[in-house]
This record gives structure tokens, C-alpha cells and sequence, in this order.
């Protein structure tokens, strides 16, 4: 029987994850957003991200979106990221707070939804670079971090027919943003 040569060999397997609840096959929760509205929104200097962010998108009737923030500078940024979970309940947990202080964010995305009790929410994710120029990503604390002295660009894309909306999910054993149909009224 002729054998492949060994640079075709097979590659290892690459580690599978499993999640501590029942199996769910459709991984990811997806709705289909008829309607959409474009913004390119000018984060203020001095607000949190959370409040640049909720504040003029709640004057325009958008309570949910998807938001690319461009880049730029924060007079405080906290973040933190996401280890194996040591308790075990979940593969994963979030770190305590790393204050990175003054620092750049070189790119991040966003997801504007709401809390379990219906309260806004901004779910945050970014690159930044410290003062000290050593570049680093997490989940960022936005009601924490301050936009500095120049307006940050974000382009924001309202999602429309559906809410996001913080919900327990029993496979991974964590609450996630999730879609949710709305009630139409009248």
C-alpha cells in the first residue's frame, strides 16, 4: 500500500471546546434584519463609551446595534479578558478589571442591546495601545472609559424587527446577547 509522503501528513487535531450544558446545533442565534438604519456617529470627549454611545442613539430610536468605533483616544480605559473559568461552571470567565489608563484604541466593535431587566447595554471588544506602546485587546468596561479631548468616529448600523437582549444560555452556562423577537403592538 503506498503511503503519502510525510509533508502530507495528517496535522494534529485542533482542540475541541466543549461546553459544560446540553448540546444546542444551532450554535449561533441569528435573525434576519429587514430594515436598517447607517449613522456615523462622533463619540464626545469627556463621556463614558456606554453614555457617547447609548445617549445620541436613544435620541434617534435605536436601542439596538452594531457599531465599528474607528479609533482614537481615552483619558481612561478599562478592559478585562477571558480565561478558563476557574470554578468550572463555564470554559470561560472574565478577568478582573486591567486598567490600562490613558491609552488608544486602535479598533473596536460593539453591540448596543439590552440587559436582562431591559436596561441599555454596550458589549464591547477592541485593540488598544497603552501609553507605554504595548498593544492589547479585551472586552472593554465601557461605562469606565473616558473619551479624551477629540471625537471618536463610529459607524453605527441600527438592527430593526428584533431586540438584543442578555439571556442565559444553557450551553455555555452564561448569560450572552442574545435575539429576541418584539412584541408588535396594535
Amino acid at each position: 500500500m503506498n503511503q503519502a509522503p510525510s509533508r502530507f501528513a495528517r496535522s494534529p487535531r485542533s482542540r475541541t471546546l466543549v461546553h459544560p450544558g446540553p448540546f444546542n446545533p444551532v450554535r449561533i442565534q441569528s435573525k434576519h434584519c429587514a430594515r436598517g438604519r447607517h449613522f456615523r456617529l462622533a463619540l464626545q470627549p469627556g463621556l463614558s463609551l456606554f453614555d457617547a454611545l447609548v445617549k445620541p442613539l436613544a435620541s434617534v430610536g435605536v436601542e439596538n446595534a452594531s457599531v465599528t468605533i474607528l479609533g482614537g483616544c481615552f483619558d481612561n480605559l478599562d478592559y478585562c479578558v477571558a480565561g478558563p473559568d476557574p470554578s468550572r461552571n463555564a470554559l470561560v470567565a472574565y478577568t478582573q478589571p486591567i486598567h490600562a489608563g490613558r491609552a488608544f484604541m486602535i479598533f473596536g466593535n460593539a453591540t448596543l442591546g439590552k440587559s436582562a431587566s431591559g436596561q441599555p447595554i454596550v458589549h464591547c471588544h477592541a485593540a488598544l495601545r497603552t501609553q507605554s506602546g504595548e498593544v492589547k485587546g479585551g472586552h472593554i468596561l465601557t461605562q469606565s472609559c473616558v473619551v479624551a479631548g477629540t471625537a471618536i468616529s463610529a459607524l453605527v448600523t441600527s438592527l430593526e424587527g428584533f431586540e438584543l437582549r442578555v439571556m442565559f444560555d444553557p450551553e455555555t452556562n452564561i448569560s450572552l446577547l442574545q435575539p429576541q423577537e418584539v412584541a408588535r403592538h396594535g
